[in-house]
Parts: C-alpha cells; structure tokens; sequence
C-alpha cells in the first residue's frame, strides 16, 4: 500500500471544514485517524448467544423534550391496562408460590382476632356471678398463645415463601433480558441508552419486588383481619358489626371523588418526572463545557423550566384535592371509630341488647380498620408502580431479535461487498440509498463525508448492526445475514468511539473476543499495544479490576482495548477516529500499537482528518446518503469535485492555522 508509518500534520477536520482548527498530528498514514476509539468484541457461549456489545455512536444526553399534551382518561385507561396484562404475564411463573403465600396468610391473619375473642370471653368469664372459673380462663389463655403462634408460624411462612419466589421470578426476568439483549441487532444499543437496560434491570425490578415479596401477603393480611373481626362482632351482635363499619362509606364516597381522572393524571405526573430526570442528566452530563463558555445559567434553566412545569401540574392536581382529603381521613381515623362506637354501644347497652364487654370487644375491633383502609391503598399504589414496571421490562423483552440464518454460510475471503444497499432507520427517512462499493482484500478504504452523510451507518452494517432495507452486504461472497452471529464476529472487529472496559481484570478485558486464550497470549497482545508495561506497574498485574486497583487514563483504556483486537486477529476490521482526546505521549503509544493491529487486514476507515487518508488505496465520498466520488487522493484531486473543494478548505484551515500560530509567536 505504501502508506508511510511517519506523522504529519492534521490542520483540518472534515466535520467541521468551516471552522478553525488548529495543526494536529496524525497517526500512521498507512490506516487513518480516529477520535475517541472503542473495541467491542461480543462474545458467544456455546448457544450463540452475545454477551458483550460495542456501539458506533457516543451515547448522548437526552434532549430537553417539549412538554407533552396531558394524556386523555382514555388513553391512560388504555396505558393502564396495558400495564395490567404485562403484570400479570411478568408474574405467571411466581403465581402458584403467591397463592401458597396468600392462603398462609389468610389463615394467619385469622388467628390474629384470637385476642379480640379473648377479651371477650374473659370479660364475660371475669363478670359471671359467683366464683371465677379458672379452669376456663386459663384455657382462653392457652388458645390465645396457641393462636398468636400460629399466626406468628403462618405469616413467616407466606413471607418466605413469596421472598423465595420473588428471588426466582428475579432471575427468571434477568435471564430473560439478557437472552433477549443478546440476540438484539448491535444497532439497537445505539438508539437506547444503557439507562433503559438499568433501570429495568435494577429499579423495575424492584418495584415487582415488593409486589411479589410483600404486597400480596400484606395486603391479604390488611383485608382478611377486619373480615374476620367483623365477622365475630356479628356473631355477638348484628348492631354491633354495623356500626363498626359505619363510618367508612363517609370515607369510600370522598375517595370516589379525589379519584376520578386520577388514571390520566398519574400519566401525565410520570411524564413529568421523566422530563425533569431528561434534563437533570443532560446538565450533569455536559456541566464541564457549560461551566466552560459560562453557560451553566442557561443550561440550568431547562432543569428549572422543567421542574416548574412539574411542580405547577403536580399543586394545581392535588390542591383541590387536600380539603377533600382531610375531611375524608376524619371518619376513619382512630378518634372518629372509637368515638361512634361507643356512642352507640351506650345506647345499646342501655337498652339491654348487649354488654358492656361486647361494646368494648366492638370498638377495638372496629379500630383496625383505619390501618387496614391504609395498607390496602398503600398496596394499591404499589400494583400501579409494578404495573408501570412491568410494561417497561415487557417492552424491553418485546425488541426485535436479529434473525439467524436457518442454513448459515461461512465466508471464504476477507472482500466487503455493498450492492445497492439502502437504509433507514424508521422507516421512512432513508440514510443510505443505492451504496454499491467493494472492499478488496488486504486494501484500505476510506470513507469521508460531512456529519450525516451516512458514514458510520455503512461501517456498521458490515457487522450487521442493523440489516440493509435494501440490497445486500456481503463478506468473501455471502451475504452476512446468511452467516452465523458468532462467525460474522470473528470475521470482523472494531476499533470504534467510546473506550468501554467492563469490570473486570484487565487479562479479561483483553480476552473478551478470547475466553480461553492463555496469559502469554494476552501479554504478547498487550506488548504490541504498547500497554504491557503499564499493566505490569499495577498492584496486580493482569488481575487488576478495572475501576478498582486498575484506573486507567483515556489513552491507557484506548491501548487495552487495541490489545483486545489485536488478540481477536480479525481479518476485517473497522476503524472510526482514534487520538484527537488523546495526550501526546498516549497518542504516540496509540498510534504505534494501531501500526500493529492494522497490518495485512481489509479495512474500512471512517476518516474525519482528510490528511490521515491522503495514502488509502479508495476514497469513498459520501453526501446525504450516496456515493458523491470514489477514487486514490490523486485521481479525487484530478477530478475536481466534492472531494477536491474539501480538500481546499481543508489546506485553508491548515495554512489559518499556521499564520495565526506564527503572529502569537
């Protein structure tokens, strides 16, 4: 190829041909430049399932979304049941174990008004005429400690078994997201970020955690105590269980009344919040440039715009609502209960149709409603947060999977082929159309372009980030939608933006693409990376956990992960823009163990510095999506079109560049 090893000069940037850059270095003419590298290699277990993912793109902070139209009652409704029904999927291998639990419980919970009958029994035993009968107190006594131990001895029990099943139903989910992001085509990480994957692995799955785990029982305890104590008090008295009862329709009516659109206003408030959350990360994410150009006023005014909005939604809802709440809680608070009750219960007992001891065993009783009324609504709120999370994890477990070949091929030479490939992300706005190149073996090509011109987008479809809408990607020959995933990824690698390391040794990290290759191989990868030496002057070597004993600079995690792909020895390899974030002293180490890695491969370039490329044997120009020029640096210049006005403006910059450094001189 004849590309020289030596550094010049990158003066211009074609992303940004319009402004002003200052002289940089270039790496080894012989491969092209990057910007912010990553290595991903996936990795597949013997069932071909991918459990490591590269991405193309650097993730970004969310935008400040618009603020949304409040959601109808029938849309939320509409949301609501949705959410149901994935609930109700998402706990199906859980079920059987919550039944177990809740009829554990309801027994429990019976056992619980042994006091209540206790008092009662004694009152009257204790009230009798003549001689106390202590042969029936203490057998009242027995029966109530025999009873408290066997709600103790129930409870316990509903408890472990729905904890028990709630760790199943955990790793059931978990297993499941997993198989399901591994089989997930690589181009849907770039659309969602690693935010989606945690929450619903850590925050949703908490949410159906105290559903599982505690809800069912302790809501079934809530309901079934009160049952079983009114169920008593008609025993004693019919009047009695009435007026125990008789102040919560007062309550049920006010809560009929603070809840009606409460559906839509809850969507509308979950909305909110995830405004709010968009722009707390976004001003997080970019402090340190805001800071920078004294912007962190403005850029704190999205936070602010979107928490007012939040906060105006959220008074205006639950202001109106705060009167109607405390005269709703008055009926059934403690005070209000025993008050009725033994109002009543004077007049009743006046009356003769009971005793005093009844009365008394009727407003304890009829006191435990309150926290049951409570707890139920607590555990109603709860289902809603579960429902919410549970579609969320549906909808994950829901993203398409990348079809496997039914007869898979396997490729017989290292040539790249684009026939007529077209592309779209959703569908309607096409990103690439009609890209008919081929990639020789052994030859480096390079792809140029403004940003969006669809260049990374081609580079990734040779490892099937995505499949083509139209035409076809081919490798040595076969279509790569007709090779195996595992195969495809030991045929072709990356050196792409956004060092990612996983937690783990640095001997793992460097072996991802590997699992079994031995420590001399790993070392001898991590010589030629230029990172042997470093790794060496860690506390543990090779068996140092990256972000505990391991913290690595930019340049030093580049280099790990050049090593990654110099072990893999792939025989195409993809490379995106390496050094620009880089020191001086990495960038010389980086370009050195690139020198490496890229000899003797077919490789594809995405080049940002026109003066990287000037040497690769194709120049592929793209614009909006098409093929504008393909051809050497020479013939590109000769032909004196896009290429050739990018290189003007690009030589402009550079000779800017170079008067402005010799005025400060």
């Amino acid at each position: 190829m004849g590309w020289s090893s030596s550094l010049a000069p990158c003066e211009g940037s074609l992303d940004g041909v319009n402004e002003n850059h200052s002289a940089e270095p270039c790496l080894p003419r012989h491969w092209g430049q990057a910007s912010k590298i990553k290595l991903g290699y996936p990795n597949f277990d013997s069932g071909g399932v991918m459990t490591a993912t590269v991405s193309t793109e650097p993730e970004l902070a969310p935008t400040v979304r618009e603020k949304e139209p409040p959601p109808t009652e029938e849309a939320a409704r509409a949301e609501a049941r949705a959410s149901s029904r994935a609930l109700s999927d998402l706990l199906a291998p859980a079920r059987p174990s919550i039944t177990t639990g809740v009829i554990l419980q309801v027994f429990g919970s019976i056992a619980t008004i042994a006091p209540y009958v206790a008092i009662a029994e004694l009152g009257k035993t204790f009230l009798a005429d003549g001689e106390v009968d202590r042969a029936r107190v203490w057998w009242i006594s027995a029966a109530v400690v025999v009873a408290l131990l066997a709600r103790t001895l129930l409870s316990g029990a509903a408890l472990s078994v729905t904890h028990f099943a709630d760790a199943r139903l955990q790793g059931i989910i978990r297993t499941r997201i997993v198989q399901r992001l591994g089989r997930v085509p690589l181009g849907w990480f770039t659309r969602n970020s690693s935010g989606l994957v945690r929450k619903a692995t850590q925050n949703d799955i908490n949410d159906i955690h105290y559903l599982v785990a505690h809800g069912a029982v302790e809501t079934t305890a809530a309901i079934t105590v009160p049952l079983a104590g009114l169920a008593y008090l008609f025993v004693l008295d019919w009047r009695l269980a009435l007026v125990g009862i008789a102040t919560i329709p007062f309550y049920l009516v006010a809560y009929a009344v603070m809840a009606r659109g409460m559906t839509a206003k809850m969507l509308e408030m979950n909305q909110g919040i995830a405004r709010v959350s968009a722009t707390i990360v976004e001003f997080v994410s970019g402090i340190s440039v805001v800071k920078t150009f004294g912007q962190a006023g403005r850029a704190h005014a999205a936070y602010r715009t979107a928490a007012t909005q939040f906060g105006d939604a959220y008074g205006a809802w639950v202001r109106p609502m705060l009167r109607t709440d405390a005269l709703a809680t008055i009926p059934i608070s403690a005070p209000a209960v025993l008050l009725v009750n033994l109002a009543f219960g004077t007049w009743f007992v006046r009356e003769g149709w009971v005793s005093v001891v009844d009365v008394v065993t009727a407003a304890l009783v009829a006191m435990s409603l309150p926290a049951a009324i409570m707890t139920v609504s607590f555990g109603m709120q709860a289902r809603r947060e579960a429902a919410a999370a549970a579609k969320r994890i549906t909808d994950l477990l829901a993203a398409p999977m990348l079809p496997e070949p039914a007869d898979p091929r396997v490729p017989t030479s290292a040539q790249v082929r684009f026939d007529g490939v077209g592309f779209s992300y959703d569908g309607r706005h096409k990103v690439l159309q009609d890209v008919s190149l081929t990639l020789p073996v052994g030859t480096v090509t390079a792809l140029v372009g403004p940003s969006g011109s669809g260049k990374s987008t081609l580079a990734t479809l040779v490892a099937r980030f995505h499949d083509v809408d139209e035409g076809s990607v081919s490798l040595g020959g076969v279509d790569v939608r007709n090779i195996a995933t595992g195969q495809l990824y030991q045929q072709v690698g990356f050196v792409l933006q956004d060092v990612q390391l996983v937690h783990a040794t640095i001997a793992d990290n460097i072996r991802l693409a590997r699992p079994h290759a031995t420590l001399d191989q790993v070392r001898h990868a991590a010589r030629l990376a230029q990172i042997d030496d470093r790794v060496l002057a860690l506390p543990r070597g090779y068996d140092s956990v990256v972000g505990d004993d391991a913290l690595l600079s930019g340049g030093e995690a580049q280099r790990v992960s050049i090593a990654r792909a110099i072990l893999a020895d792939p025989p195409v390899l993809v490379l995106d823009e390496a050094t620009a974030f880089a020191d001086p002293e990495s960038e010389s180490r980086i370009q050195t163990a690139l020198a490496q890695l890229v000899g003797g491969r077919t490789l594809l370039v995405i080049a940002h510095r026109l003066a990287s490329i000037v040497s690769a044997d194709q120049i592929v120009v793209l614009d909006r999506g098409r093929i504008a020029e393909t051809g050497t640096h020479e013939e590109l210049l000769a032909a004196d079109g896009v290429y050739a006005r990018m290189w003007r403006a690009h030589q402009g910059q550079a000779h800017s560049a170079g008067a402005a450094e010799g005025d400060a001189r």
